[in-house]
This record gives C-alpha cells, sequence and structure tokens, in this order.
C-alpha cells in the first residue's frame, strides 16, 4: 500500500491521534493509531483490507486469526476476500484461548492477523495457542506495524503502513517531565 495513500485514510478517518498516550505495554507515546476509528469507516478501511488479501491470495491458509479485539474485523474482512474461514481468540484467565465455539484442526494453516503491532505481543500469544491446538502458522499481517523493528516473528510478516512513532518508558518520557495529562485508549483492559 502506497504510505502516503495509507497516512491520508488514517487522518481521514481520525485514526491517527496526538497527545500524551499510556500504551498497553505500560510505555508512553506522543502518537496513537486508534484503528478502531479506521474501521469504523468500511470506506476507508476497505484499501488497507484488501491490501492484505491482495498480498496473500496466492498462499495456502485455511483460517485467519486475531487477537480480540482490535483484530476481529481485521480477520473477518481479510477472511471475506480470501473466502477463508475466520476466527478470534480471546484471553480466558490471563491466557490466549479458543471461545465460541471456535476450533482449530491437526495441520490447518493459519495466517495471524491484527490492526497494530507495536510489541507483537498478542499476536505471538496467538501463535502460541494455534500451534498449541496442532495448527501451522504460515504469517503474520497488521494494518500497522508501529514496532520500529522490534516484532520479528521468524515467519513472514505483512502489513500496510511502517510507522515508527518513539515509544517512552514512564521515567524518562519528555510528556510526563512537561506534566501534559496522559490519555489509557486500546483495548486491554484500559479506558
Amino acid at each position: 500500500m502506497d504510505q502516503k495513500r495509507a497516512i491520508k485514510l488514517l487522518t481521514d478517518s481520525n485514526a491517527l491521534l496526538t497527545g500524551h498516550f499510556m500504551l498497553a505495554s505500560g510505555n508512553h507515546s506522543e502518537r496513537y493509531i486508534q484503528c478502531a476509528l479506521l474501521l469504523s469507516r468500511p470506506d476507508l478501511a476497505v484499501e488497507f483490507l484488501q491490501d492484505i488479501a491482495d498480498h496473500f491470495k496466492g498462499d495456502s491458509i485455511d483460517i485467519v486469526a486475531a487477537p480480540a479485539v482490535g483484530g476481529i474485523i481485521v480477520s473477518y474482512e481479510v477472511g471475506r476476500f480470501l473466502g477463508k474461514r475466520t476466527i478470534f481468540l480471546e484471553r480466558e484467565n490471563g491466557i490466549m484461548s479458543l471461545r465460541r465455539g471456535f476450533g482449530i484442526k491437526e495441520g490447518e494453516k493459519v495466517l495471524i492477523v491484527e490492526d497494530v503491532i507495536t510489541t507483537g505481543s498478542s499476536v505471538l500469544e496467538v501463535r502460541d495457542a494455534v500451534l498449541g491446538k496442532g495448527g501451522h502458522v504460515i504469517a503474520f499481517a497488521s494494518l500497522v506495524n508501529r514496532s520500529a523493528g522490534r516484532f520479528k516473528p521468524g515467519l513472514p510478516y505483512y502489513f500496510c503502513i511502517d510507522m515508527d512513532i518513539p515509544i517512552y518508558n514512564p521515567d524518562d518520557c519528555p510528556l510526563c517531565q512537561k506534566g501534559t495529562p496522559v490519555v489509557k485508549p486500546g483495548s486491554k483492559g484500559l479506558v
């Protein structure tokens, strides 16, 4: 996907936020990508989702899987474009699990998708759960990669846009030092 076009779509959907944010990792950042706002605009999000599906069109995939909550729509739409079954995994007692009747058969090939990957911890938990059920993870994909090279899954990883946004330890955060109030967006038990 063209990077300028991706930025325009994120901006037009109000998904690219500026301020002082606490990330799910506990670290801080001055920019946040709220992909829920992008995904609330199917007319804009479709370009991202089609881009991922087009990238994997020739691959042998049985299931498109994602962590809840951010990856659910991504999984559904990419799976729809590919004509494949979609599932999402949720944490149950702190462990990423298959629930709601979802299952993976031995040897099924799984593409794991997410909205934004920063550390990759959620998709790696999904990977571990898929492997634990006998599935075979073939690749990862996300709308936005903001890992700055930290996410190295050892498998192919495709993303629509790469955004190198600085992340600060709260003890060294220049926004905290200025006294800028912190906001906790996201879906991991945060506001």
